[in-house]
This record gives C-alpha cells, structure tokens and sequence, in this order.
C-alpha cells in the first residue's frame, strides 16, 4: 500500500462513527491558550453543550507521568528523537482513554495542544523530519483529526514574557531563536491546513479574543 492510500485510510478510521466536536488550540508558550479553551467551555456548556477540556502532553494518569518527564529542566539533555516519540505516545493514550472515547459519545472536546504542537516543536523548532514525524503521530491517534484548530497568535518576545512570569519548564527555556521556529511552523502549518485552521490575534483583552474565537466556533458548531 502506497504512502497516500494508507494516509487517507488511517484518516478514514478516524473519523469513523464520529459524534461530536473535535476542537484543538494551539500557540507558542504564552499565547493564552489555557485562558481562552475555559472561557469556550463555559460558554458551550451554556449552551447545553456537553465539553470535555484536557491537554497535552497530559490529560490521563499516564499522560501526566510523561508529561513530568518531558517538562522537567534536569533533562536537558533529552535526545530530540526520544522526545518526539514521548509525545506521541502520552497522545496515543491520551486518544484512546479521553478524546475518542468523548467524541463517540457525541461531546466536544476541547485540548490544549494536539498533533500540530509535535509538528511545530519537534519539525520546525528541533528539525526533525515532517514524514517521520506525521507518520508516527498518524500511527498514535489512529487518523484521528481536529474539526476546528484555533492558533493564537502572539509576537513570540511577548508570548516569552508572559511564560516567564512562573517557572519555566524544559519546553520554555529553550532560546528565543527556537521559539521563533516554532512561531514560523504554525504560520505554516495555518497555510497548509486552512479549511480547518483559524488564527487568532491573541495580543489583545481576553474578552475581545474570546468573542473572536467565538466567531470562528460557531461558524463550525451547527449547535450553535
């Protein structure tokens, strides 16, 4: 089976016997992404919406012991390849126990960081390969893709310096020249995957982001 055919049927398997609502957000640290996805949930929930928020790395008992590894500043010297693969496999639990299981049941889920976050960290920020990177993640979620992906966007000195403010993890430490990478992945990662993506202007008041990111839901979420 060629490249293209097995991408499309792991695709097909993820989105097969779909009932609800897929919504991933996505940044650069600091971008505000913690903020908006409750304020979202809150609202959904007001509209009768059943919402489950989780993130990554993270959202299960397994996840979260990853995560721990990943984030902690005495690995530094953590090979780019074996960081890679502990993302993809804290996500491939992280689908089988949380997200899938909350979309069959026909809730939206809302995570902070998904597929896109290994894609501009791990292929724009460290220089790992798209291919390899794509594959394995395909591999770990089953195809299984956001309906809606919001990207805030935020000048990446700025977003550095509302990440600063507590204590930096592994992730938040790396230079400014990494960071900007990674800013530079998702503009691209925006381009490549419009009809899913929507970018946000995230250096204003957490209401008038709210109210942008509502714009680009509800223009998805037949519900609303």
């Amino acid at each position: 089976m060629g490249a293209t055919s097995e991408r499309q049927r792991t695709k097909d398997e993820g989105r097969r016997v779909r009932k609800g609502f897929f919504i991933t957000f996505e940044g650069i640290e600091g971008s505000g992404k913690s903020t908006q996805m409750k304020l979202l949930a809150a609202h959904l929930r007001k509209k009768g919406c059943s919402v489950v928020t989780t993130r990554e790395p993270g959202g299960t008992r397994i996840g979260n012991g990853i995560r721990r590894i990943l984030l902690d500043p005495k690995f530094g010297e953590m090979d780019f390849r074996a960081e890679a693969l502990l993302y993809a496999a804290s996500r491939a639990q992280h689908v089988c126990e949380v997200i899938k299981p909350a979309l069959d049941a026909g809730k939206v889920v809302i995570s902070d960081r998904y597929v896109d976050s290994s894609l501009a960290y791990q292929v724009f920020g460290r220089g790992l390969l798209w291919e390899e990177i794509e594959k394995v993640n395909r591999w770990a979620t089953g195809g299984l893709e956001p309906d809606l992906t919001i990207l805030l966007y935020i000048p990446t000195e700025e977003g550095l310096s509302r990440a600063k403010e507590s204590a930096a993890d592994r992730i938040e430490r790396e230079s400014v020249e990494f960071h900007r990478r990674v800013q530079e992945g998702y503009k691209k990662l925006a381009q490549k995957f419009p009809e899913r993506y929507s970018v946000v202007d995230a250096t204003g008041s957490a209401e008038s982001i709210h109210h942008k990111i509502l714009q680009a839901v509800e223009s998805r979420l037949p519900v609303l």
